[in-house]
């Protein structure tokens, strides 16, 4: 080496490359900028690397350490080839309190007097995926980071500590970052000013439109963890600078290689017979026997219509003509022997059936052309099965599960056979020629779905002449259709450098910290974090172990399902196991979150029982949820397309950890009726003052006396003691201490608020109610009355009209029970009330000004049902309670299994054992209902969760 090579390069121990032996070896690496991390300088990143991965590997060596809840699988040498430390770890990552410690140094002064204080988020958002960044790596779910952005800088300042512990590709991670991103803040319709100060429209007392701060220009912190190692290997690569140049050439020189070794595998001869193209994609097809003559059926000839770009649900036989259809027909097999599993196959067939490639037709242009394969085709595909791959590629079995053994039928079993052999030996080539953790690392990742079998021809796409049906796999499943695309990894190869280069460069900024491990140990301190945002998943909507086992295999460390929070029959998890491990996640959050913060919550599933749960576990947590907001992601997956209860559009849930003042308060107050009011006035400080659906105010069901009564009596009963109060007495309290507009109750300082923006608003969007049970066909009579007091003969028809929907378990109760128990109705011996009289007198001219007492006036009132004054409710609810629980204790007696009841009854109950810790009777009536019942009922499920734990201390 001369001097001036010396100059730009120097010997670095690095991790070694497979198959050596060694953890470490020498390589010439390109001197670079001294680097300071975690207090200590180093001479360049790769000392720093060096330094860290040492200690790492000597942290392996502790049994206690690989003890760790959700500890990834894999060996010491993997887990250390895959990390970066102390930045990010494949494995749980010892540094993050260092991290935290080190940033809150950092953080800028906060003025003299500042105060923490956000409403939840309550707009509906709405992000595209088609941003660059976003498809520069697929994933089964992704959150678009610039929907987390509008979250991020609502919550947070510059600086400040975000954490998500579901973080999957790490879109929080990215959004972070990007907050200190003029170009993309401004990107999202808001203004920056030059101080940073961002500004975001809002409409002003006289209706026009105003620009107000709300938050400020500046890169947030980052802590992400996820329990998949292919998550947060993706995750680490989105969160990362990169030298883009350096890249680039190392992308040049790794597609040269695999060119060398693999291009002759993707080359056709054109339609001339002499002149080679270069191959675009190949798409193959299922071999079928025919169940009338046993002759052979190959799908894409006799299924797909070319022209329409369709594929027929029935066709004909090409030999005997009759009627097929996929479903009656029997696969064509194959038996070869795998010679790296060593064991014989029996294959479903797939033929090649058309092949897009492209020729060079000048210097200057290249044109696209498509043929059926032709004997050159058939001995290239030949000459490749019966050769041997010199490279290393994963050949593990795929393991119990719904999606990684779906194909196990077709004989697809290990991870190798999910690849076509040209693919497989040139991903492998690819695998061999860089280092698992560089840039190159975060290509190959993004490549190992997409040339799979799994990848398909796009429906709708017109096959002869459309020249671009790369085709794509289907999310969130492991599903191989009968028509498989085949694309060429040096396509692929080409395409994701040329679009991760932008990517790279849009990400230069701060660094996440990563770990792998699962989020009921995070190793955070407590109170340490700013805001979380976390995209959990949500009971048996996705198999993210199974889904990610591909992945994963080649990084060679694998998911540790044990503590993975889902519904799964074969881990032999059900809701209740669900709820339990959601549970765990949240009390973490709790935990670690400051008091007074907020965690955002993007739910996905409509599974009523699945959204239940979640609610208990927040509770069961200590959140206290203050908003409910949609998020349209802009684009369905598979099953959200396909499944009937899949969600179309996902629920944010904004929730908060109530601050420390109030907590401390609270354990003085909790057995008088000033722990009652101080908790209700702590809580509308976070509740939204207003919430527009385009020109029109939404209600704010949080804001309901109904809601806030039980939000209040969860909190009660998560802290073990009783609830002091009833509740009639509750809503009479609210009246006289808080001010009601439109239903709603808010403090002092926020009436002026909403009375401002209503002012200038289109009105009131009421929401739709629908009746299925009795707690809501009496919320559907309050409404129904309140607005209009009836007869009993106004009322029955329009209510029999609701009771469509009625639930099987629920005891369908007389409507005239219903108004007897829960409204009062006027029988002309006294002064019309109010309300009665203020709906008369505003749709009767002839009524107005007339004394409450007038005949007429009574007359026209006689026999209307009403909405009693809370002042005077006492008695009917009283009398109602007194009917429910003579009803539950029935059920207390009951010997077999519920299965029509009265809900309300049980609801009852259950509050009354409680008070009177008499949590057996509660955990015994529990078991007597159905499960899918108690699922689906917070209020039930709440109280059954808290007997559980009661029972058990």
């Amino acid at each position: 080496m001369n001097s001036k090579q010396e100059a730009l390069f120097k010997t670095e121990m690095v991790p070694a490359k497979d198959g050596s032996g060694q953890l470490f070896e020498e390589q010439m690496i390109p001197n670079a900028t001294p680097v300071i991390c975690l207090g200590k300088s180093f001479p360049d990143d790769q000392a720093r690397r060096t330094y860290f991965t040492e200690l790492l590997a000597e942290k392996l060596r502790d049994p206690e350490f690989r003890k760790i809840e959700g500890f990834p699988i894999g060996s010491d040498e993997d887990i250390l080839k895959l990390s970066d430390p102390p930045y990010y770890t494949a494995c749980p990552n010892p540094w993050i309190a260092d991290f935290i410690a080190e940033w809150e140094a950092q953080k800028p002064e906060k003025p003299e007097g500042f105060t923490y204080h956000r409403e939840p988020f309550a707009a509906d958002v709405s992000e595209g995926k088609n941003d660059p960044i976003y498809n520069a790596h697929s994933y089964h779910t992704k959150v678009p980071h610039k929907a987390i952005m509008r979250y991020i800088l609502h919550y947070t300042e510059p600086g400040d500590i975000v954490f998500d512990g579901f973080c999957g590709t790490g879109m929080t991670g990215v959004a972070a970052q990007l907050c200190g991103d003029r170009a993309v803040v401004e990107s999202l319709g808001f203004l920056v000013q030059p101080d940073g100060t961002i500004l975001q429209e809002e409409t002003d007392e006289n209706g026009n439109k105003t620009w107000a701060p709300f938050s400020r220009l500046g890169a947030r912190r980052a802590v992400l963890n996820d329990l998949s190692p292919a998550a947060t290997f993706i995750a680490y690569n989105y969160n990362t600078p990169v030298d883009v140049a350096a890249f680039e050439k190392e992308a040049k020189r790794i597609l040269k290689e695999v060119e060398d070794e693999c291009g002759w595998m993707y080359e056709t001869l054109h339609t001339d017979g002499k002149t080679k193209g270069k191959i675009n994609y190949t798409v193959w097809s299922d071999v079928f026997i025919c169940p009338n003559c046993s002759g052979e059926v190959v799908f894409w000839d006799v299924a797909v219509d070319k022209d329409a770009g369709k594929v027929k649900d029935e066709f004909s036989c090409p030999h005997c003509l009759v009627s097929l259809t996929k479903r009656n027909m029997e696969h064509a097999w194959i038996t070869k022997y795998d010679s790296a599993i060593q064991d014989t196959l029996r294959q479903a067939r797939q033929v090649p059936v058309l092949i897009s490639y492209s020729v060079r037709v000048s210097s200057e242009k290249i044109k696209r052309y498509e043929k059926q394969p032709d004997d050159f085709d058939f001995e290239l595909l030949k000459k490749i099965e019966k050769s041997d791959i010199p490279f290393w590629f994963p050949t593990d079995r795929m393991i119990d599960g719904d999606e990684t053994k779906r194909n196990d039928p077709v004989g697809i079993t290990h991870v190798h056979h999910f690849y076509t052999k040209r693919n497989l030996w040139a991903l492998s080539k690819t695998h061999s020629v860089f280092e698992i953790r560089s840039p190159f690392g975060f290509v190959h990742s993004s490549m190992i779905i997409r040339s799979t079998v799994m990848n398909r021809i796009v429906v709708g796409y017109q096959f002869h002449g459309g020249g671009g049906a790369n085709g794509a796999h289907l999310k969130g499943t492991l599903y191989v259709s009968s028509l498989p695309t085949e694309t060429p990894i040096l396509s692929q190869i080409e395409n994701k450098v040329h679009a991760n280069i932008k990517v790279f460069w849009s990400l230069q900024g701060t660094r996440a910290v990563i770990s792998s491990n699962s989020m009921q140990y995070s190793q955070l301190d407590d109170n340490s974090i700013d805001y979380l945002f976390i995209d959990p998943p949500f009971g048996a909507n996705l198999n993210y172990s199974e889904l990610n086992f591909l992945w994963e295999s080649w990084l060679k460390v694998w998911t540790n399902n044990i503590p993975e929070a889902i519904e799964n029959s074969l881990q032999g998890k059900g809701a209740t196991e669900y709820r339990q491990l959601m549970t765990a996640c949240f009390k973490e959050a709790y935990r670690i979150l400051k008091p007074g913060r907020w965690m955002t919550v993007e739910f996905s599933n409509t599974k009523s029982s699945v959204w239940n749960g979640i609610q208990t576990a927040l509770s069961e947590a200590g959140f206290i949820v203050a908003n409910v907001s949609a998020l349209d992601k802009q684009q369905m997956s598979f099953k959200a397309v396909t499944t009937p209860t899949a969600v179309k559009q996902d629920l944010v849930i904004s929730a908060y950890k109530p601050n420390g003042g109030f907590e401390e308060r609270f354990l003085m107050e909790a057995q008088t009726e000033e722990g009652v009011w101080d908790f209700v006035r702590t809580h509308l400080q976070y509740l939204p003052v207003t919430k527009r659906q385009g020109s029109l105010m939404q209600v704010i069901p949080e804001r309901d006396p109904r809601i806030l009564f039980d939000q209040m009596v969860a909190y009660y009963v998560r802290k073990g003691y009783p609830v002091p109060i009833s509740s009639v007495e509750f809503q009479v309290g609210l009246a006289q201490r808080f001010i009601e507009r439109d239903g709603m109750y808010f403090l002092p300082d926020q009436v002026a608020e909403y009375d401002r923006k209503k002012m200038h608003s289109g009105g009131i969007e009421q929401a739709v109610m629908f009746v299925k049970d009795e707690a809501t066909a009496i919320q559907w009579l309050r409404q129904l009355i309140k607005e209009k007091p009836q007869t009993f003969q106004d009322i029955n028809p329009q209510f029999m009209q609701q009771l469509g929907g009625w639930s099987k378990n629920e005891a369908q109760l007389d409507l005239r029970e219903l108004l007897n128990q829960n409204f009062l109705c006027f029988d002309g011996k006294e002064p019309v009330p109010e309300q009665i009289h203020a709906y008369l007198s505003s749709n009767w001219k002839e009524l107005r000004n007339l004394p409450k007492d007038d005949p007429t006036l009574v007359a026209k009132a006689q026999d209307r049902w009403y909405v009693p004054d809370p002042n005077k409710a006492g008695d009917l609810e009283k009398l109602r309670e007194k009917a429910l629980l003579k009803e539950f204790s029935e059920y207390r007696q009951f010997p077999k299994k519920l299965k029509v009841f009265r809900l309300e009854a049980v609801r009852a109950g259950f509050k009354k054992a409680w008070q009177e810790r008499d949590y057996a009777t509660i955990i015994a009536v529990a078991e007597k209902i159905p499960n899918n019942v108690l699922e689906e009922d917070p209020k039930l499920l709440m109280w059954y969760d808290q007997a559980i734990t009661r029972m058990g201390e």
